[in-house]
């Protein structure tokens, strides 16, 4: 070698696959910043629904005369550019009254408005029907012809507490109704199919007995229903007389309110506290007016339910199904084929399960469970119909090859030499599965269930055809017997979802809901993975192995 070659500096090797590390990098940061706002966006409008807003008085030009109307500001906008190429600006404003306006929302014009306040004293009357009131309380009329009047001192606390005595005369009601008489009338409902059973057969005994019971609860049922009406009358012995902005006066019945409050006199620490108040009630409340006030228990309560069902019902039959085809069948074409069929069922259209569970878990084994087990009802389906056991069901068949696939994979990672040591120690293969294959693969198992869970628990389109409802109050686990109603309707978050932004008559009033159930639906997934998971740290300590 000559000495110019020996004297000339080595280049520096080039890195390969550089590029290619940093736009890995640049696409899990781009997923991490859409996933982070999408959440943002989420929790910003969601919480957005319970912060107790300032009311505001809009003062405007009506040609020579001045007209005030009050609300929320939702939100403050630029309108479409006209073709004078000038932007203007408008306000959204959730004015109330509903009943009195036909609308709860109003667009203006901001060059409309000459002035803003805020006024004191208004009150925000949250009522069980019509949306909100908003106006200047005037006077409280109460029974016996008592007045008295928003400037006396004793207003105020008067007030609430005619606010707490009809909440719990109401709290009474629904018990009475829903609890207490609901059972008696299924009670009846049930002696009825019994009779016409005992009328076929001409048990006259059966029948007379059946008789006394039916005039029994018939008779206990009179005093309910009396009770329960004696109770919606004292509802509407006290009013709440309020003036609006536009200058009616409104009259509303204290049985219908169920909670007021002096928005523009909240400091801040009180619009903290209510904020949380309002986070509570809507998790813990029946929904109403057509879902787009309330809260959201039932669906909340209806979407756990349904996802412990799924994961009991899909976690054997994905185990069981894995470990047959990785350790007991026979590896062939048969078995290749298999594997690809339930690889591809894993990309099927949630519908496609919704049809196939309504036509075989409703309609063939639910259909055969009425006519073996409640043929005494006739033509009225119990099982032959829609209920959280099917959609449960229908969910588990969706989610399976989720379930399969993990478990095989962490079946087959279990380390050799351990099986083979328990079958050389004298083990049986079941035994060896028993207490070797599956302590260890559990981990991997269970990581199948929670992405089966993350699945399930969002799906709607199958559950809008094997159960899934809009409205269902009662909820499928209660305390009267049998106490779980495998056979009930039940409620969704992502159902609940669909139909307030959808189907809801009121949109706008809708809008911030579709939010804050988001969020909860988020929360509800995001705790039960979590339990999955740390369930599944845990079982990975004790169990640890070379594999892991």
């Amino acid at each position: 070698m000559n000495a110019s070659h020996q004297n000339r500096p080595l280049k520096p090797a080039r890195v390969t696959g550089e590029a290619q590390v940093w736009l890995t990098a640049m696409g899990l940061s781009i997923g991490l910043i859409m996933v982070v706002g999408l959440l943002a966006i989420i929790l910003i409008n969601g919480i957005e629904v319970f912060w107790p807003k300032r009311i505001v008085e809009l003062t405007m030009k009506d040609g020579d005369k001045t007209i005030s109307i009050a609300g929320e500001i939702v939100i403050e906008r630029d309108k479409p550019i006209k073709t004078d190429e000038t932007v203007e600006r408008e306000i959204q404003l959730f004015t109330g009254n509903k009943d009195v306006y036909g609308q709860g929302f109003r667009f203006i014009d901001e060059k409309d408005v000459v002035s803003r306040s805020q006024p004191a004293g208004v009150l925000k009357v949250e009522r069980m029907e019509y949306g909100n009131a908003i106006g200047m309380p005037v006077s409280l009329k109460l029974k016996g012809g008592e007045v008295i009047p928003a400037t006396d001192p004793r207003f105020n606390h008067r007030l609430q507490e005619l606010i707490d005595e009809v909440t719990d005369r109401r709290n009474e009601i629904l018990y009475l109704e829903q609890s207490v008489i609901g059972a008696n009338a299924r009670r009846m409902t049930d002696l009825g199919y019994q009779r016409k059973s005992a009328e076929s057969s001409n048990d006259q005994a059966a029948i007379a007995e059946i008789d006394a019971e039916v005039a029994t609860l018939q008779a206990d049922f009179e005093i309910l229903r009396t009770k329960a009406l004696e109770l919606r009358a004292r509802q509407k012995d006290h009013q709440l007389v309020l003036k609006l902005f536009t200058g009616e006066e409104r009259t509303l019945i204290m049985g219908d309110l169920v909670k007021v409050t002096w928005s523009n006199e909240l400091s801040l620490i009180g619009r903290v506290g209510l904020t949380f108040s309002h986070l509570w009630s809507f998790m813990v409340e029946k929904p109403r007016e057509a879902n787009t006030e309330g809260g959201i228990w039932p669906a909340i309560f209806g979407t756990f339910v349904m996802t412990i069902l799924m994961s009991i019902a899909v976690t054997p039959f994905g185990v069981v199904a894995a470990i047959y085809l990785r350790e007991y069948a026979k590896q062939g074409p048969i078995v290749r084929i298999v594997r690809i069929a339930v690889n591809n069922l894993a990309g099927v259209p949630s519908i496609v399960f919704g049809v196939f569970g309504l036509g075989f878990f409703v309609y063939i084994m639910g259909g055969t469970i009425d006519s073996l087990f409640f043929s005494d009802k006739g033509a009225t389906p119990t099982f032959g119909t829609g209920g959280i056991l099917w959609a449960s069901l229908t969910l588990a068949l969706m989610t399976v090859p989720v379930v399969i696939v993990a478990t095989e994979e962490s079946v087959a990672a279990v380390p050799r030499g351990a099986k083979e040591g328990s079958l050389a120690l004298g083990a049986s293969k079941w035994q060896t599965i028993q207490r070797v294959v599956l302590p260890a693969a559990i981990p991997g198992i269970l990581t199948g269930l929670i992405l089966a869970m993350a699945r399930g628990a969002g799906e709607v389109a199958p559950l809008m055809l094997v159960g899934v409802v809009k409205l269902a109050p009662s909820l499928p686990i209660d305390g009267i017997y049998p106490f779980f109603h495998l056979d009930q309707k039940f409620m969704h978050l992502g159902f609940h979802i669909y139909d307030l932004g959808f189907q809801s008559p009121d949109s706008e009033a809708a809008k911030p809901m579709v939010f804050a159930t988001t969020f909860f639906l988020i929360l509800l997934v995001m705790a039960l993975n979590l339990g999955a998971i740390v369930l599944r740290d845990r079982i990975r300590r004790r169990f640890a192995t070379s594999a892991f």
